[in-house]
């Protein structure tokens, strides 16, 4: 669908109004806001907006169309000031593509990992309209010496927190399916989500797909700025559970893996005899779509055919599938599901360890217990008190983000003392004679479980 300028900027005014209700989502972050889709969101196929899941490192920016422009520049032969009318009236693609985050079902990782503790919701799929980034460069002419593209947004950092930028490849900025979007599902993109542009990088990471672009620069090297060589990093082989590596021995995080979510059944019982419906959905990467889905209800040791939902064969979205599973007497079941990719790629039953808990996409397992009556309703635990904060936590710890992050972490006195570093590198304020106050804090107070 596509919309006259007056209609965009009609529909604007209400995407920069309307405001995801937390009620709907998982809170990872309250401040900046990070929400995670619930399991019952993997139900629709493209995921609502007030489903769709939020990560941000820095405030959400107020955006005024009358003055926004798209700057393109550095290695190019003609700069170019674009507003949106001048996107608008370029030739528009459209393209459904799963967004994830790089981080997603970081909390399953044993050692455990610091970082935002996403469950399976940090990933949601949408139909994106715009303009392929590839026109917009070809129109600056990029000079031949070009290597990289580094994007750049209306966001902007906070208190001393380095500006979030991202560079991309070129043959990923020149790649066809790459478009900078100012729709989602048919509408302008959310403004939590990147209005009013947004980069869609399909079968890469979200960390890739800059929100609330503004500016294109392209680079005759690789960009050494904050966001490219101290985060979203991973090691480029298996390395050992535990193991410390610094950012110059990563790579940058890119391609999505194949992976699969089981959202159905919500209960961890059933009756013996009864039916139980088996549903979820998987997705891939630059790999190529998903071909085929197996499911397993004897913790893996045999597998059948999972249906795969018919009209969702797209090449960078996800596929809805389900499975009916009869149990035939009392027991215990670990149901299991993954899934494969055009490239044959399937996935692992162990998962390989990395110390920034990205890439999760382990065959996913569920215990159910089969039995005539339902089982008695748990106690939920009760939350131990945490002693007061030492002097300069506040200070030191709550200028980027609340209490919230910090309480699920769970880190042993080494992760915590190596995650004070890395804040400190990142721009949060530690003075040397409270350090050991701290440290012994949150290891105190939000040690290893």
């Amino acid at each position: 669908m596509s919309h006259t300028r007056r209609n965009f900027f009609l529909l604007a005014g209400g995407a920069l109004a309307a405001a995801q209700d937390p009620k709907n989502m998982v809170v990872r972050s309250a401040r900046p806001e990070d929400l995670e889709m619930p399991l019952s969101g993997f139900a629709d196929y493209l995921t609502p907006a007030d489903h769709f899941f939020v990560r941000t490192h820095v405030y959400v920016p107020a955006v005024n169309m009358s003055e926004w422009r798209l700057k393109v520049e550095g290695s190019v032969q003609t700069p170019l000031t674009l507003a949106m009318d001048d996107l608008r009236k370029m030739p528009a693609v459209e393209l459904i593509a799963v967004t994830e985050c790089a981080g997603n079902s970081r909390s399953f990782f044993n050692p455990h990992v610091p970082g935002l503790q996403w469950g399976w919701g940090g990933v949601a799929n949408a139909r994106w309209r715009g303009v392929r980034l590839a026109e917009v460069l070809q129109r600056a002419g990029v000079r031949p010496s070009a290597v990289e593209v580094l994007l750049d947004g209306a966001d902007e950092p906070i208190g001393t927190m380095q500006d979030f930028r991202r560079s991309i490849p070129l043959r990923k900025a020149l790649h066809p399916d790459t478009i900078l979007a100012y729709e989602m599902n048919g509408e302008p993109v959310p403004l939590k989500h990147g209005f009013p542009l947004r980069l869609v990088a399909p079968g890469w990471a979200s960390d890739s797909w800059v929100k609330w672009v503004t500016s294109l620069n392209v680079l005759d090297k690789p960009w050494d700025g904050f966001w490219m060589k101290n985060a979203y990093r991973k090691p480029d082989h298996a390395v050992a559970p535990g193991t410390s590596l610094t950012p110059e021995q990563m790579v940058p995080v890119t391609s999505l893996r194949v992976k699969t979510v089981i959202a159905s059944p919500a209960a961890n019982w059933a009756r013996p005899g009864e039916p139980v419906r088996i549903a979820g959905v998987s997705w891939s990467g630059d790999a190529g779509p998903v071909t085929s889905v197996e499911v397993s209800t004897d913790a893996g040791r045999t597998w059948k055919a999972a249906r795969l939902y018919p009209g969702q064969k797209t090449k960078y979205g996800w596929r809805q599938w389900d499975f009916s599973w009869t149990p035939e007497r009392e027991a215990y079941y670990t149901i299991m599901a993954r899934a494969r990719d055009a490239a044959g790629d399937t996935q692992p039953l162990a998962q390989e360890w990395n110390p920034g808990g990205y890439g999760w996409n382990v065959a996913p397992s569920l215990g159910i217990r089969v039995q005539a009556q339902a089982p008695e309703a748990a106690n939920p635990p009760v939350s131990p008190a945490h002693p007061e904060p030492p002097p300069g936590f506040r200070a030191s710890c709550l200028q980027c983000h609340g209490t919230d992050v910090i309480e699920q972490q769970h880190l042993t006195r080494a992760q915590w003392d190596r995650e004070i570093t890395k804040m400190t590198g990142w721009g949060a304020r530690v003075n040397a004679q409270d350090r050991e106050l701290l440290l012994n804090y949150l290891s105190g107070a939000f040690g290893a479980k």
